[in-house]
């Protein structure tokens, strides 16, 4: 029995042979840059043709503050007014005019807790983004910029102790403000798949639901942040609209109940200045809603985060519409 034993004992050489396999696959996978946590969205941005209007809607009627701006370089003129939604989520309006006047939506910004690693991460999935060196934004914090399969900017920042988000930490914060937390963001997607791999295989969203305006095509896929409550909602199409895409392109902000938020607004001296009526309605997802647009046309989308009755509502099973560009 001892020399059966001794027959089936591993020798010396295959137990270090073993040992430099597992080290090397261990040294091959920690080579590969993992994709740091991306904990939501920071920052939408829009473009606006009348800057001063543009902030009136915000403040005035929807009560939010600006919290601070840059000015374009040279001169005393604004850039971009930044909109303080809660600590960490902001509007950016761009006091510039778009390259194409249907879209006025300039980009959509995700947090991440290591800029550097995103960096390194993307390119090893072959996007071709620069190093960063150490350099900072305008606003003193570390961020680059990709496009996404249908040519919107997506933003990626790390926000630092001493940018201007964090020193205004605690401030602009008034009671007015109709929202505390950016819900989602929307935008036109043209190729679901090629969306979903962005998003999902690479980014590492999930898709929570998916609907229709129409039970035989889908209209709308929403994917969350890996690390994070916040998503984007994919607004699918045939062809793109040829006139305003203010519409689609949208924001949405959580309200816990819409018909406050309704009465709360429509009671503001501003509301005679909208001049459009604002309408409860329930929408395919059972959430309570109401589309607000500001002077250029974007909508601002009041929404409530519960369904009506408490109950999910099941997603679509209808097909995308066919893709409109590879």
């Amino acid at each position: 029995m001892m020399r059966l034993r001794q027959a089936f004992k591993p020798s010396r050489y295959a137990l270090l042979l073993g040992v430099m396999v597992f080290a090397l696959c261990a040294n091959a996978q920690s080579a590969t840059p993992q994709r740091p946590r991306i904990t939501g969205i920071s920052h939408v941005g829009y473009f606006v043709s009348n800057l001063q209007a543009s902030i009136a809607f915000w403040h005035d009627f929807l009560g939010f503050d600006e919290a601070y701006d840059l000015k374009k370089p040279g001169s005393d003129e604004t850039r971009i007014a930044f909109i303080k939604i809660n600590d960490h989520q902001h509007i950016e309006l761009f006091n510039e005019t778009p390259s194409d006047t249907r879209n006025m939506m300039s980009h959509i910004c995700f947090t991440v807790d290591d800029v550097e690693q995103m960096r390194a991460y993307l390119k090893s999935q072959g996007f071709d983004v620069k190093p960063g060196n150490g350099s900072k934004t305008r606003t003193g914090d570390y961020a680059f910029e990709i496009k996404d399969p249908d040519g919107t900017l997506v933003e990626f920042v790390q926000s630092l102790p001493d940018g201007l988000e964090k020193k205004a930490a605690g401030k602009f914060l008034p009671d007015t403000r109709i929202s505390t937390k950016i819900y989602h963001a929307g935008f036109l997607v043209g190729n679901s798949q090629r969306s979903l791999d962005f998003y999902g295989k690479i980014l590492g969203f999930k898709e929570t639901w998916r609907g229709g305006a129409n039970p035989a095509e889908l209209s709308w896929i929403n994917m969350r942040v890996p690390d994070g409550d916040d998503y984007v909602e994919f607004m699918l199409y045939r062809k793109l609209p040829t006139d305003s895409w203010g519409g689609k392109n949208h924001l949405s902000l959580e309200v816990p109940d819409v018909t406050k938020a309704v009465e709360t607004l429509e009671a503001r001296p501003a509301f005679k200045t909208y001049g459009k009526p604002l309408t409860v309605a329930t929408g395919i997802n059972h959430k309570h809603q109401v589309n607000i647009f500001d002077p250029d046309g974007t909508r601002v989308e009041l929404m409530e985060s519960h369904t009506i009755d408490g109950k999910p509502v099941s997603s679509s099973t209808a097909p995308p519409p066919p893709p409109s560009h590879d």
